[in-house]
């Protein structure tokens, strides 16, 4: 049978390289999206391209009818193996500038977004399957100016680690990664030429991260030789943390 995987947010920088690299490993990925459907139409053209399969499936992951139907859609296609959350969104202030709309959004998708994709995941992801959910490194240097950021995430490394304790003999992994600094658009955006290069030598190897970087990693929790890692958090971040 298809080994079917959905990547959340998985059009654009860290979740379109993890489409990628699981269409490299056999999985018919469903490429998640929520709006921007020429970057999903463009994720899934190249890894056919690169003779993989895969499809976009459009759905908020704050919105549990849309992700309903994802996951609908995805089981038609094969046995639902892996499910990576990946979408997410990063906006930067100070906790005293008491943006609330922004804290709002960040909870809303990192967070609200996180329990809906964990909560269908649970019940759809097949026996020996992988629950994998993408945090962040950042929460290990309670770096200023990223409180709501960090609050979501720590949100995901807590729901993620709950789930895989409730999924106890069901035979499904749940992990998460959490990357570093990583070169993708939502890195680079609203950030100085400045801030960018004292975020590059954080790590003692002197670089930002790339996607295929953390893609590797979550290729390899897919993988069978990743069966016995279970309720971690994966910390791939170059060393800075």
């Amino acid at each position: 049978m298809t080994k079917v995987a959905i990547v959340t947010g998985g059009s654009r920088g860290i979740g379109k390289a993890i489409s990628q690299q699981l269409a490299k490993d056999g999985f018919y990925v469903v490429v998640n999206f929520s709006g921007n459907q020429t970057a999903a139409d463009e994720t899934v053209k190249e890894i056919k391209n690169d003779g993989g399969q895969a499809i976009a499936l459009k759905g908020d992951v704050s919105n549990l009818p849309d992700m309903e139907k994802v996951f609908a859609e995805a089981k038609k296609l094969g046995s639902l193996e892996v499910v990576v959350n990946s979408a997410g969104v990063m906006k930067n202030s100070p906790i005293a500038d008491l943006k609330l709309e922004e804290f709002d959004n960040m909870i809303q998708i990192n967070l609200r977004g996180t329990f809906i994709v964990l909560g269908l995941a649970a019940k759809n992801v097949a026996s020996g399957g992988r629950i994998i959910s993408l945090s962040t490194s950042v929460i290990a240097l309670s770096a200023p100016n990223y409180g709501s950021y960090i609050a979501s995430k720590l949100g995901v490394e807590g729901l993620s680690r709950v789930l895989a304790n409730e999924l106890r003999g069901k035979n499904i992994t749940v992990n998460i990664v959490a990357p570093g600094p990583v070169g993708t658009d939502l890195f680079y955006a609203g950030k100085s030429p400045e801030l960018i290069e004292k975020m590059r030598k954080l790590p003692p190897l002197e670089r930002l991260g790339e996607p295929e970087d953390i893609s590797k990693v979550v290729s390899f929790i897919a993988s069978p030789d990743g069966y016995w890692v279970n309720n971690q958090v994966v910390r791939v971040n170059g060393g800075y943390a």
